[in-house]
């Protein structure tokens, strides 16, 4: 039996983790990024009237960076193992598996959310997806959560399944809260009561009606699955129960990993010395330029009584007028400020891919050199977008736990065909075409996880424009039939396609017409039932020759 917690341990383990964050600064940290990549980049100084120029070019790095990783349609197909490749009812399975998985991936816009979760790692230092299960409308659900929020038992270790517990902080309003606490029986509503963010965040300081609610997970040893409690810094707002999935539903992807430490290092945080120093530059050239850009004129008071900038206005001079006014030419910026600006911007672009070639900043006088230009750039990120697509494998993984224990059974729509053989499809008078809705027991899945294997991949349209020409090109070369074309074709280039797929399969699995015989063949001949002869003559040719010698 698991030791029952309450709301006093979970604290604990709270402050623990929260002490863990701020030894490493992790929120000051967080802040300053954010600040700098939405342009607020001279928080906290006092400028004393001098211009506070932004040139803010970090932003620029980190969506071209975001965008390069996220840029392809991204899908997550799940297959059978070679070990199991010819079993037909597991390629039924995978299939259910595939078509809940884009309805998960529509529902949830996980493709939007993708943006964010590399967005939030790039400038947070981590990104987070947390997946829970809605009842009300009975579906697996996926949310943003900021790295801040997130507590792991170990946190020296990166690995979110082998932590040995996990918690959640989130800021909710304390009505809904106390509404929550009473649907789920709690003992002590009155306790739920409005507090202060231990995080300290600016804004969440603004509402005064909120309170910190804490979801801790744990899996059970004797089980195996995820348990959870739910409380506030008062009271247990959920007791224990078990979240039935084997999986901790949250997904963990660190931009730059760190050793020891679950947390990543950001992309802006080294980056922010070389904006200041940009920033600083330009404000110190704009007060030059204000201070001493236009000429002053000095004049002599014993000759000059007053002088007058006015356009054609005279001025009264005692004596001669050689050498009484002068033009004092201002200090010049030296040009090497300029170049030394251009070169921090250039060089710090360079160093993290955002080239101009890649940035599309170049005159495109050989298109060849510039796709090159712009791979060789994207090469840096590739690593960066092999660890999304392990962390959008991790949260498939999630999603099959939610459908093996949650869906239970479920009316879900097949071809005809997987299901009933030709000759029943002939008999019962089904058109091969059709769909038809059966009963579909996701439960299997709990006993089939290893037979089935995720991948994670672009399916971006040129993706989709090569794989057509090499099909069309294995159809021309005789390597492939039509069947195989249809069956790998990608969707929405062929309408109606499953119906020609179907077609083409009956025709195949139909048996072999008859040779012909005297009975059936068509001529006057044939119908006569004789032998045609074959003869010879003194111009028979070598083949009429054979023929004659068969008879």
């Amino acid at each position: 039996m698991s030791k029952v917690l309450d709301h006093v341990e979970v604290w604990k383990k709270f402050q623990k983790g929260l002490d863990f964050n701020n030894r490493i600064e992790l929120r000051s940290n967080v802040e300053t990024n954010e600040n700098f990549y939405i342009g607020k980049q001279w928080e906290g100084v006092k400028s004393n009237g001098l211009p506070t120029p932004v040139f803010n070019f970090l932003k620029q790095i980190v969506q071209h960076q975001v965008a390069s990783i996220t840029s392809d349609n991204i899908k997550m197909n799940a297959s059978p193992l070679r070990a199991a490749a010819n079993d037909t009812e597991l390629e039924k399975l995978t299939q259910i598996v595939n078509d809940e998985f884009a309805a998960l991936f529509e529902r949830n816009k996980v493709t939007t959310l993708l943006r964010e979760y590399a967005r939030n790692a790039a400038v947070d230092g981590s990104g987070c997806l947390f997946s829970y299960w809605d009842g009300d409308n009975d579906t697996v659900c996926t949310e943003i959560l900021e790295n801040t929020r997130v507590y792991f038992g170990n946190p020296n270790d990166k690995s979110v399944q082998s932590q040995p517990y996990i918690i959640i902080a989130r800021r909710q309003m304390l009505d809904e809260v106390k509404d929550y606490a009473e649907e789920h029986d709690c003992r002590d509503v009155e306790a739920i009561k409005a507090d202060t963010d231990e995080n300290g965040s600016q804004m969440d300081a603004l509402v005064d009606d909120k309170t910190t609610t804490l979801l801790y997970m744990w899996k059970d040893k004797e089980t195996g699955s995820v348990h959870a409690i739910e409380t506030v810094k008062g009271t247990v707002i959920r007791e224990e129960y078990d979240m039935k999935i084997r999986l901790y539903p949250l997904t963990w992807l660190p931009w730059d990993y760190v050793q020891d430490c679950y947390h990543g290092q950001a992309l802006i945080t080294g980056l922010i010395p070389n904006q200041q120093f940009v920033n600083k530059a330009y404000a110190m050239a704009m007060v030059s330029l204000m201070m001493s850009a236009f000429p002053k004129i000095v004049y002599d008071r014993n000759r000059v009584t007053k002088w007058t900038n006015q356009v054609g206005a005279q001025i009264g001079v005692n004596g001669d007028v050689t050498n009484i006014a002068r033009v004092l030419e201002p200090a010049q910026i030296s040009p090497q400020v300029a170049q030394f600006i251009a070169s921090a911007i250039e060089h710090t672009q360079s160093f993290t891919g955002a080239t101009a070639a890649a940035l599309g900043n170049t005159r495109p006088d050989n298109t060849s050199a510039i796709i090159a230009l712009q791979r060789a750039a994207s090469i840096p990120s590739e690593i960066t977008k092999q660890n999304l697509y392990q962390s959008i494998e991790d949260l498939g993984r999630i999603y099959m736990e939610f459908m093996a224990f949650y869906y239970g059974k479920r009316t879900v729509d097949v071809p005809a065909e997987t299901i009933l053989s030709m000759d029943m499809l002939q008999f019962a008078g089904v058109p091969q075409t059709q769909t038809m809705q059966v009963d579909f027991d996701f439960g299997m899945l709990v006993k089939t996880p290893m037979f089935i294997k995720l991948d994670v991949g672009a399916s971006a349209y040129w993706s989709e424009i090569a794989s057509m020409q090499t099909l069309d090109n294995l159809l021309q070369l005789g390597q492939i039939d039509i069947v195989d074309y249809l069956e790998r074709i990608p969707d929405g280039y062929i309408s109606k396609r499953q119906e020609l797929l179907t077609k083409y399969k009956a025709k195949l699995s139909a048996p072999p017409p008859a040779p012909p015989t005297a009975e059936n063949a068509e001529g006057d001949v044939a119908g006569m039932g004789e032998e045609i002869p074959v003869e010879g003559g003194s111009g028979n040719r070598n083949l009429q020759r054979a023929i004659a010698q068969t008879m």
